[in-house]
């Protein structure tokens, strides 16, 4: 009789266990519309030319990228990111010169990217823009277009003001890989909505 039980006992932990493992939950459409991607901002503290080297000299330029909920709060989200560089002309509606070097395209589709760019203690991206020619004398413009996997597209652009380049103040749990610049490969057309991002209450 105890054999008996003790092999029902045992039949019953491999079922509980079994059962924790595939106790995963999906996100329903109504999570997705309340805490879903909703805008994008390039984080105007982080985002600077930057020595992630460590050799004195300036490597590129680290853009911080953290993507909002409809509630103004980070989120997460997939996709391909694209960023420019352009020349900084002053006292004009549109700050953006001339383009300085090819874009930069980043990915956000699979695991290991999301692994690679996340910063736990920014809550926000981290891409690691390289471009061994930058002047941090001189003022720049750094574009971001972000594609969502599902569609829809959000924009942002920052000035980058003459300084000298720093290490990363907060670097990333795992280092983020650099992104060489190139040129971008093309998709298909999908529904495109212009996001800014909301006003933060931490933002002038």
């Amino acid at each position: 009789m105890s054999r008996s039980i003790a092999l029902l006992m045992f039949v019953l932990t491999l079922a509980g266990c079994s059962g924790e493992a595939s106790n995963t939950i999906t996100r329903t459409p109504v999570d997705q519309a309340l805490f879903g991607p909703s805008a994008m901002r390039l984080y105007p503290v982080f985002t600077q030319v930057s020595d992630w080297t460590g050799d004195g000299k300036p490597d590129g330029i680290e853009a911080v990228i953290e993507i909002q909920d409809q509630f103004g709060d980070p989120t997460k989200a997939s996709g391909r990111i694209v960023f420019e560089l352009y020349g900084y002309r002053p006292y004009n509606p549109d700050p953006r010169g001339q383009r300085v070097v090819a874009p930069w395209e980043g990915r956000l589709d699979s695991i290991e990217d999301q692994r690679a760019r996340w910063n736990r203690v920014n809550r926000a991206y981290i891409f690691q823009l390289a471009y061994e020619d930058i002047r941090p004398g001189q003022p720049y413009v750094l574009s971001a277009m972000f594609e969502l996997t599902g569609g829809g597209r959000f924009f942002d652009k920052i000035i980058l003001e003459a300084e000298t380049p720093t290490t990363p103040s907060t670097p990333p749990a795992i280092t983020a890989p650099s992104v060489k610049p190139g040129s971008v490969t093309t998709q298909s057309t999908k529904p495109v909505t212009s996001h800014m991002p909301p006003p933060r209450a931490d933002q002038p």
